[in-house]
């Protein structure tokens, strides 16, 4: 077995769980993926992973190994598939929130697979920051201030948290003047945000910060939503998941000159190896789609 081939066995493993299941996924003999590791950690003098009855865990060195594996062999695809000159072919693993996924992402995506059919999208929705290593994540959509981390990170917008209320729970109980006013009201928490039962704002460069004793705390958008429309009390989405309601009438958004600073919608890519065509077009498109998005201005 050569060496490329034993780093191929190396991320099956990990990828699988199990030996077992690895040497399923490669069509092999469960002895064969057995050698396979041995011989690599023989050959490299450490042990790679931890091995018990019930569990398979890489160690510290297996952790670094694996990072660097996935980038040879990533490379070694990228150069077995892609003609630079020709029709854009493989696949790309692409990972965006939920609902943003879901309205904006998805749409720019079936345009972009329209312009370029040898191609193949794989869409993965999560609010939480994958790691685009570990979760084999070609491209990210991310609404967050990105720490330097040697991504190649380009913004496309921004949003805002807003807070919002159906007319008629207005009505019923007036449109609170300033923070400060909300704990005469109900409000509709997002508790997979934060469990702080607290929300901040910003006032002429001052940070206010609200204690809240919510009616309802959800972690899922779109019941705070259907909540906040049947006039149960005031929620905090952000901009972009409650537009087209603000933009009908459906709720109203209070309290705008208190909204803390903006948050930007970013594309984030690998920066640790050379970016392919086919990703380097996808990551262009989708920079020169989303700011179209009045929702995210």
């Amino acid at each position: 077995m050569d060496r490329f081939d034993e780093l191929q066995v190396f991320i099956a493993i990990l990828d699988a769980g199990s030996l077992s299941a690895a040497a399923r996924r490669l069509r092999r003999s469960p002895p064969s993926v057995t050698r396979a590791l041995e011989a690599l950690e023989e050959r490299i003098g450490v042990r790679l992973i931890e091995r018990t009855t019930r569990r398979l865990a890489p160690t510290e060195a297996g952790v670094r190994l694996a990072e660097s594996a996935r980038r040879v062999l990533a490379d070694y695809e990228d150069a077995l598939h892609e003609e630079e000159s020709g029709p854009l072919r493989g696949t790309l693993r692409i990972t965006a929130p939920h609902v943003f996924g879901r309205r904006h992402v998805t749409p720019a995506i079936i345009d972009f697979l329209d312009l370029h059919p040898a191609l193949q999208v794989e869409m993965v929705f999560n609010d939480r920051n994958m790691d685009l290593i570990e979760h084999r994540i070609d491209l990210a959509v991310r609404i967050a201030d990105l720490p330097d981390t040697g991504m190649v990170a380009r913004r496309v917008g921004q949003v805002r948290r807003v807070l919002v209320a159906s007319p008629a729970y207005l009505a019923a109980h007036g449109t609170p003047a300033s923070p400060e006013e909300l704990d005469q009201h109900a409000v509709i928490y997002n508790s997979g945000v934060s469990n702080n039962s607290e929300w901040r704002f910003l006032h002429q460069g001052r940070e206010l910060v609200v204690r809240l004793t919510p009616r309802l705390s959800v972690n899922e958008i779109d019941a705070i939503l259907m909540a906040v429309l049947a006039g149960r009390g005031i929620g905090r989405p952000l901009s972009y998941q409650a537009a087209d309601q603000i933009a009908d009438g459906s709720l109203i958004r209070i309290l705008g000159d208190y909204e803390p600073a903006p948050i930007p919608v970013q594309l984030l890519v690998n920066g640790t190896r050379r970016m392919p065509a086919r990703l380097r077009a996808c990551f262009d498109f989708l920079a020169e789609r989303l700011p179209a998005l009045s929702v995210i201005q």
